[in-house]
């Protein structure tokens, strides 16, 4: 396993907007290739059954702990609330069906790019998909679903073979309307 740098680069208490800036930075990206992946806290059974909705598949497991309950054990999930969800390599187009679930419960949705493109006017070389990602936090301060609030903050992922990964945040916030502020979390990836 590896890790990850990822920096806000906009907060906003709109969805929608930040959801916009998604699609945008969707669009720069390489994501020819590209999954989503889902972490979610759902707390409610409407909630719960919203989100079934969208992933009938549903991975997830008790809050307390598998053993208390999971999809692996063919729980019924409704019996273990509140539950974690930790759902890999999903088809994009399930993204948004996914957010609009969530209602007011936390998550993370993290798009594993193929990479992020050469800007050459900015003086940025093209990043390998093992470093580009872009994260939506919905309904939470922080891509680990730990500080629950109103907002929804945008990441992203990069990482240069120079290591200097800052001049490309800068740019990537500047094409959705927002600012790096140096807020940075460590996600494994």
């Amino acid at each position: 396993m590896s890790n990850s740098a990822a920096s806000a680069v906009l907060t906003t208490a709109d969805l929608s907007e930040a959801i916009r800036a998604v699609r945008t930075l969707l669009g720069i990206a390489d994501a020819a290739q590209a999954v989503v992946d889902f972490e979610a806290v759902i707390r409610s059974p409407t909630v719960l059954a919203d989100v079934r909705h969208v992933l009938p598949d549903l991975v997830w497991w008790a809050s307390a702990g598998q053993e208390h309950g999971s999809s692996e054990a063919g729980d019924d999930p409704a019996d273990c609330l509140p539950i974690r969800v930790f759902d890999w390599n999903r088809p994009l187009d399930s993204a948004e069906p996914f957010i609009s679930a969530l209602g007011p419960d936390p998550a993370a949705v993290r798009w594993d790019l193929d990479g992020w493109p050469a800007v050459p006017g900015e003086g940025l070389e093209e990043i390998a998909q093992k470093w580009a990602y872009l994260t939506l936090a919905v309904n939470c301060r922080d891509i680990y679903q730990e500080e629950p609030s109103q907002d929804h903050t945008v990441y992203v992922h990069v990482r240069n073979r120079n290591g200097d990964q800052v001049p490309r945040v800068h740019w990537l916030a500047d094409q959705v309307g927002g600012r790096f502020t140096g807020r940075v979390e460590i996600a494994p990836l």
